[in-house]
């Protein structure tokens, strides 16, 4: 079976399907930025703050549905900065909840690999009592980083797909 691709960045990546989502929702201070550098790399940086009951920046991709299908794998290609993150999908863009996978950073360029039964269901950071994800639609991914502390940090995609 061939993978899906869900993006790959080069420095001709059209970024208008990405935005950015800090907590400045809530009334935060947190700020980030998601741009290519020169690389060609998506670059997901800025500062997290804990004041005005802040806590998290994020990024998110939205595209027309997608099925799975018997593909039950989700690969990314980061390059992150020692720091925790958690990847995020939407089985509909519209949903309030997400379906998390959080995932540590090693400094160097990391293949990590998700069985989609590993995302948990969330909503504002509390888990749900509903089933894990199940694969069956994908609309939304996103990046998010929230470790109850104030810090910079940086997180370098070059490509995610499904296999």
């Amino acid at each position: 079976m061939n993978p899906i691709l869900i993006f790959d960045f080069n420095t001709k990546s059209d970024l208008s399907n990405w935005r950015v989502v800090n907590d400045g929702v809530m009334g935060g201070t947190s700020r980030s930025k998601f741009y290519l550098n020169s690389k060609g790399h998506g670059c997901f940086d800025g500062t997290v703050s804990l004041e005005n009951n802040g806590g998290f920046c994020s990024v998110k991709y939205e595209f027309n549905s997608i099925s799975l299908d018997k593909k039950k794998i989700i690969c990314l290609r980061i390059k992150g900065d020692g720091k925790n993150y958690q990847f995020r999908v939407k089985t509909n863009k519209s949903d309030a909840h997400s379906y998390i996978y959080p995932f540590r950073t090693s400094g160097d360029w990391q293949n990590i690999e998700i069985s989609v039964i590993e995302f948990y269901p969330s909503f504002r950071g509390r888990k749900l009592d509903i089933p894990n994800y199940d694969g069956s639609r994908l609309e939304e991914i996103a990046f998010l980083i929230g470790n109850k502390k104030g810090e910079n940090f940086q997180l370098l995609l070059d490509r995610i797909e499904v296999k």
